[in-house]
């Protein structure tokens, strides 16, 4: 029997720019492949600053990016997020729904929160957020009930600026017997929150996810590896992404090394990593081997950089299903 997850994280709509190049990062001060928090007038300027470059629209937010491809894989999942009482918002609940994930929204007077993606030549973005709505959830409205029923509880790493929401929000899930998933997110929001992250991962934290950045930052550790071995003496499960190498994985003495899926181009590597914690996830859910998990994760990375933005047409969904069930039946495996 598959087991369940329930995400909680800023609920945002994207805005992707594909930049002509890097200037306008410069000109801000924007470190390329960060996240910023900014308020709503750096942001207007921002989008001012690139108007004329080509841009989409597409449901954004880390774990949102998760849950949303994690329902498409099949798996049973929920999302706790805060929007504003308009059009935006309603269009996020409603697309939440259309996709089968079963939406725990609560609102805000403010309006719904909105990430500027600046997309590099290269592929890399930069993310300047104005959370918005997103950023009134509060600790005290999460009812601990929404947990039942419910296995997982998996976190976006940029929530972790607001302690006492995530603390308060995973002790909850702790009492109603889920384990908890986070993903360091950002390698800024890891320096900047250090000693919180390393507090709640060593006393709360099951299963961890970082890229290279984000594992040195959390550890300390130049080599993948040694942050890998420090990172799953605090865990159950680590996982550290190494780029174009793929991905080190640890759970107790079982280490495995599992590669990349070929891009046929790099677009945008945008939800490359939340698309990879949402085809790993879906693998546990499924009691799968961590190298079926990991090659789960790097299919699902491999197909959403090919596009700008998280929304992958209905023949890469079906591409993806296909390779998911030879990975099942262990036909296709890194």
């Amino acid at each position: 029997m598959k087991s369940s997850v329930i995400g909680i994280g800023n609920a945002l709509t994207d805005m992707l720019v594909n930049l002509p190049n890097d200037t306008v990062l410069s000109e801000y001060q924007l470190a390329k492949g960060s996240m910023s928090l900014v308020d709503s007038q750096f942001q207007t300027a921002i989008s001012k600053s690139v108007a004329g470059c080509p841009y989409s629209l597409s449901l954004g937010g880390s774990a949102g990016n998760t849950i949303r491809a994690m329902a498409r894989l099949g798996t049973s999942v929920g999302f706790i997020g805060k929007v504003g009482e308009d059009g935006t918002g309603e269009f996020y609940v409603q697309a939440l729904r259309n996709i089968g994930v079963a939406p725990y929204i609560l609102h805000s007077e403010h309006k719904s929160g909105k990430c500027v993606a600046l997309v590099s030549p290269d592929g890399e973005r930069t993310f300047v957020t104005h959370l918005g709505a997103a950023a009134d959830l509060q600790a005290q409205e999460i009812d601990g009930a929404v947990f039942d029923g419910y296995d997982y509880l998996y976190i976006e790493g940029y929530l972790v600026q607001d302690h006492d929401l995530i603390r308060t929000t995973i002790e909850r899930a702790k009492e109603h017997g889920l384990k908890v998933a986070i993903d360091l997110a950002s390698f800024n929001v890891v320096e900047e929150n250090r000693e919180f992250l390393r507090d709640i991962v060593e006393r709360y934290v099951d299963i961890l996810f970082a890229n290279e950045d984000e594992a040195r930052a959390f550890t300390g550790e130049a080599e993948p590896v040694n942050a890998l071995q420090q990172i799953s003496s605090m865990c159950e499960l680590a996982v550290v992404k190494i780029g174009m190498r793929g991905a080190l994985i640890k759970r107790g003495g079982e280490v495995v090394h599992v590669g990349i899926m070929a891009a046929a181009k790099r677009v945008d590597t945008t939800g490359a990593g939340d698309f990879y914690a949402a085809g790993f996830m879906a693998g546990l859910t499924e009691g799968l081997s961590l190298r079926q998990c990991g090659t789960l994760g790097a299919i699902a990375a491999g197909k959403v950089i090919e596009v700008v933005g998280t929304t992958l047409s209905e023949e890469a969904w079906d591409e993806i299903i296909r390779l998911a069930d030879q990975v099942r039946t262990e036909q296709y495996l890194f």
